[in-house]
C-alpha cells in the first residue's frame, strides 16, 4: 500500500493538505461560457508523455482552442497517487492556450477517491479552477443499482459512511452509468446538470472524447 510506503510520504502528505482546501460550492461564472477537457497518453518507451487540453463552447459543443505538452515521465505508476503523474504535462499544456475554459471536466475521480484527492481535484487546486470528476469506473462508495433508472438523465448518489461523495450518472439511455464527483469550486447539482449538457450524443462528455483524440493523434507521432 502506498500508505506504507515512506518513498512516497511526502506526497501522501502533500494529498491530506490539499483535502483540507477544497470547495464543495460553485464558485463559476454566472454565465459559463468555455468548458474543457483534459487528458494524457504515454509512450512508454521511450519514456514521453503528452498532456493535453481541449475548450470546447458550451453550447455549440465546438472546439474553440487547444494545446498539448510533450515531456519525459518524471512520476512512476503509483496506486493512489496517479495525479502526480499526470497534472505536470496537463498543467504545462493549460498554460498554453489562448482561451481558457471557466471551468474543467476530467477523466478521472474527483473527491470519490479513496484519499478524497482524485486527479480532478489535485488539478483544480493547482489551478486555482472549478473541476469535475467524470470517470467510466467507480474506486469507493456504493449506491443502489436497482433504483437507478435506465433513463438518461437519472442518478443515484454515491455514498460512503453515509457521507454523499457523488453521484452514478446514466449520461445515455440503457448505457452503463458514469461515476461523476466534486473536483473543485463546483456543488455536484451543477456536476450532474453540466455532465448531462456535455454527453447529447455518447457515453462520455464531448470534452473528454476530444481531448482523448487529440492526445491519441499526438502520440501516434511521438
Amino acid at each position: 500500500m502506498v500508505e506504507n510506503n515512506s518513498d512516497y510520504s511526502e506526497y501522501i502528505e502533500l494529498q491530506d493538505k490539499m483535502k483540507e482546501q477544497v470547495i464543495k460550492v460553485d464558485e463559476l461564472p454566472k454565465n459559463i461560457r468555455y468548458v474543457a477537457g483534459v487528458d494524457v497518453a504515454y509512450n512508454e518507451d521511450k519514456e514521453l508523455m503528452v498532456g493535453a487540453v481541449v475548450v470546447l463552447n458550451i453550447e455549440t459543443l465546438e472546439v474553440i482552442d487547444e494545446a498539448f505538452h510533450i515531456m519525459k515521465i518524471k512520476f512512476p505508476y503509483v496506486p493512489g497517487l496517479f495525479s502526480f503523474r499526470e497534472i505536470p504535462a496537463i498543467k504545462e499544456a493549460y498554460f498554453k492556450l489562448q482561451i481558457k475554459p471557466d471551468i474543467i471536466v476530467c477523466d478521472a475521480q474527483g473527491i470519490a477517491h479513496p484519499k478524497g484527492i482524485g486527479m480532478a481535484t489535485h488539478l483544480g487546486i493547482e489551478l486555482d479552477k472549478p473541476t469535475i470528476g467524470c470517470a467510466k469506473k467507480r474506486l469507493i462508495g456504493v449506491y443502489n443499482k436497482e433504483e437507478l433508472g435506465n433513463i438518461k438523465g437519472s442518478y443515484k448518489f454515491l455514498k460512503l459512511d453515509n457521507n454523499i461523495i457523488g453521484a452514478v450518472l446514466r449520461t445515455q439511455t440503457d448505457i452503463k452509468p458514469m461515476f461523476v464527483s466534486i473536483g473543485h469550486k463546483v456543488s455536484l447539482n451543477t456536476v450532474i446538470n453540466l455532465l448531462n449538457k456535455l454527453t447529447p450524443h455518447y457515453r462520455l462528455p464531448e470534452t473528454t472524447r476530444m481531448a482523448d483524440q487529440l492526445v491519441n493523434s499526438i502520440i501516434k507521432e511521438v
